[in-house]
């Protein structure tokens, strides 16, 4: 369970570059990749879960789009960025939310039944868009 604050959400490798090795190494065992939350080892906690179809935008319920390049969104307190950078280069990057209260993060490909869409808080990311469009062709 994440904790209440205010959150980069987006694309991790672009606001985690410096903790990037670290970052893989607990997040991936033998060429697979874990989905979920996780702590550095100085106990910055970030979450995230793979796209289901990788690299590309994809928009949430508000209109908002998320530019992913690693294949995965997550999210990390802004306070806990390394180096901290300015909130106008974070907001080109990702997006900024404030969670009031606790919350979890949840999705993945490795649930068969996944429908593609990452739940961050209230947030919901459709990464298959085609999803939709399939479920139209199949009521036809």
């Amino acid at each position: 369970m994440m904790q209440p604050g205010e959150y980069y959400v987006g694309d991790l490798c672009y606001v985690m570059k410096e903790d990037w090795d670290e970052f893989c190494s607990i997040t991936i065992q033998d060429h697979h990749v874990f989905n979920g939350e996780f702590s550095l080892a100085d106990g910055r906690k970030f979450a995230f879960t793979q796209t289901a179809y990788g690299d590309g935008s994809y928009p949430d319920q508000y209109g908002n789009y998320y530019d992913v390049d690693a294949g995965l969104i997550g999210c990390i307190r802004i306070e806990d960025i390394r180096p901290p950078m300015p909130r106008p280069e974070i907001e080109r990057l990702g997006n900024i939310f404030t969670f009031h209260h606790p919350f979890e993060v949840e999705g993945g490909v490795e649930n068969e039944r996944w429908d593609g869409i990452i739940v961050i808080g209230h947030l919901l990311i459709d990464t298959d868009p085609k999803g939709e469009e399939d479920e139209v062709e199949d009521e036809v």
